[in-house]
């Protein structure tokens, strides 16, 4: 986008001002341009501030952290839908697990609430891995006897089939980790409390050491989920689930949709989302629509928790990471 530079010769105090002005007019420069117009004409910008309506697009626009709002639209015109293409994702995080590009399978199902959701995840899930074991025995063999393998890679694997998902609502996940803490059981992070975002290292702890298979996180605090799940009867949580597994912890994260319109209205606002900027997708609820529901999975994570190997830039042809871009 175009933008000039602050003046010379302001104080601090002044740069700081203008600064603040320029983040406010770009806030409202964003909005503007995402309800189908730029600013005023007439309307002159500070110093320091971009000016989006002279950028690519004559409005700000950002890559996509997901193909979802845009699959929902297909999901009720035509049922049962997914979507699988590259994701992009910001996050300053340097974990073996963590890509700022890779690429998601998102399945959006009609007629569908969180249980259905959830079943159609552990089938999917299953069924990579069942195919994975019979298709792909002599790789898996190889990975679990090369030096840089996992031990235990197949039985790992025959154990994520062998039986149903353990299920449990966040609060009650919330419930043995605070147990845990009390026992003794130190973690980076130990101030347990309902609310939080869970960390890879509750995750892998309820699904590898309590549990000691595949975990369902079900019904999340609102706070720390989407603008789009639907809000339970409780007022303080959303149909949200997260599908945590041995060696990876997230390896799902799903809902069902927030389909009436004027709850998707009020949790858009709530959200610090003006309404307008979703117009599109509101509209899907303005005159009825059909409960529906889906999720997302990585990819990479998927051939990771398959193969066992440590780290998620050695699955993908090129990664692209924080401070990484060279291809």
């Amino acid at each position: 986008g175009e933008g000039g530079t602050p003046e010379k010769g302001l104080s601090n105090k002044a740069k700081k001002k203008a600064a603040k002005k320029a983040a406010a007019l770009a806030k409202k420069a964003a909005s503007a341009a995402a309800e189908g117009g730029g600013r005023p004409p007439d309307e002159k910008l500070p110093v320091g501030a971009v000016d989006y309506t002279k950028d690519f697009f004559a409005k700000r626009a950002n890559l996509t952290v997901s193909g979802q709002l845009n699959v929902e639209t297909h999901c009720c015109a035509m049922s049962d839908v997914y979507t699988f293409g590259p994701t992009f994702r910001a996050e300053n995080s340097h974990t073996s697990r963590h890509l700022a590009e890779f690429w998601m399978i998102e399945p959006e199902i009609a007629f569908a609430d969180l249980h259905d959701d959830i079943n159609l995840a552990e089938d999917y899930i299953k069924y990579c891995v069942t195919y994975a074991l019979e298709v792909c025995k002599d790789d898996l063999n190889f990975f679990e006897t090369s030096p840089f393998g996992e031990k235990g890679l197949v039985e790992r694997l025959r154990n994520v089939i062998a039986a149903p998902f353990k299920r449990l609502t966040y609060t009650e996940g919330i419930e043995i980790l605070k147990k845990v803490v009390a026992d003794g059981h130190k973690f980076e992070d130990s101030d347990i409390k309902w609310g939080m975002d869970l960390g890879s290292e509750h995750e892998r702890y309820l699904c590898e050491t309590v549990f000691k298979k595949p975990v369902v996180l079900m019904d999340y605090p609102k706070g720390i989920k989407a603008f789009y799940m639907k809000l339970n009867e409780d007022g303080e949580t959303v149909a949200a689930a997260d599908i945590l597994v041995p060696k990876i912890g997230e390896l799902v994260g799903g809902s069902q949709r927030e389909h009436r319109h004027g709850v998707l209205k009020e949790r858009c606002i709530a959200s610090g989302l003006e309404p307008k900027a979703v117009w599109w997708y509101l509209e899907l609820r303005k005159f009825g629509t059909i409960p529906h529901a889906g999720f997302g999975l990585g990819f990479e994570r998927l051939i990771l928790f398959i193969t066992g190997l440590e780290n998620i830039r050695d699955v993908i042809p090129f990664p692209r990471a924080p401070g990484l871009a060279e291809f």
